[in-house]
């Protein structure tokens, strides 16, 4: 199993290892210990699925009082997954990183508390499961639009939920988490 830094401090690229033979292959999704050396002290409270076509894009979102830290994966199919800074006062607000998570890659984002998340589909669907390290709270909720942060998403016109359509801009997040 390895463990990847990205250029984000504490966003990491889980690859596991996975066993295959003729009947198919078998994977360890998630071993409390091992995940823990390899940089993911978070004990996790909630685990999530959803399931979306293409062009779907869920996101960016995040929680203001009670962060959300996220260990993402596609089971079926294949997303663009997102994390973005927006920790105030972080040096590295707003800048991301990215990466695609399929059910042939079994790659894994694990994206830290003070990040926003957001996903966009890019096979016929996709079964998306993450588990969170804290629960979710809808009165908590924060987010940005999706293309207010700069990022390269790897579509164009995606389908999106009029709460995602209408969140504020990453600027108008800064400002409000500074004040």
């Amino acid at each position: 199993m390895k463990f990847l830094q990205t250029q984000l401090p504490g966003v990491l690229i889980v690859e596991p290892d996975v066993f295959r033979d003729s009947r198919g292959f078998f994977l360890e999704t998630f071993h409390a210990a091992r995940y823990r050396e390899g940089g993911i002290p978070y004990g996790f409270v909630q685990d999530n699925h959803s399931r979306s076509v293409r062009r779907t894009l869920r996101g960016l979102h995040a929680q203001r009082k009670k962060p959300q830290g996220k260990l993402v994966r596609a089971a079926r199919g294949e997303i663009f997954d997102v994390a973005v800074d927006v920790r105030p006062g972080s040096p590295t607000f707003g800048e991301w990183v990215g990466e695609r998570l399929s059910e042939e890659n079994f790659r894994q984002m694990f994206i830290p508390p003070g990040f926003a998340h957001g996903f966009c589909v890019l096979s016929d669907f996709a079964d998306v499961e993450y588990k969170c390290t804290e629960l979710y709270d809808r009165a908590d909720e924060i987010g940005a639009r999706w293309d207010t942060a700069g990022i390269d998403w790897p579509l164009e016109d995606p389908l999106l939920s009029p709460k995602d359509a209408a969140l504020p801009s990453l600027d108008e997040l800064r400002r409000m988490l500074e004040s």
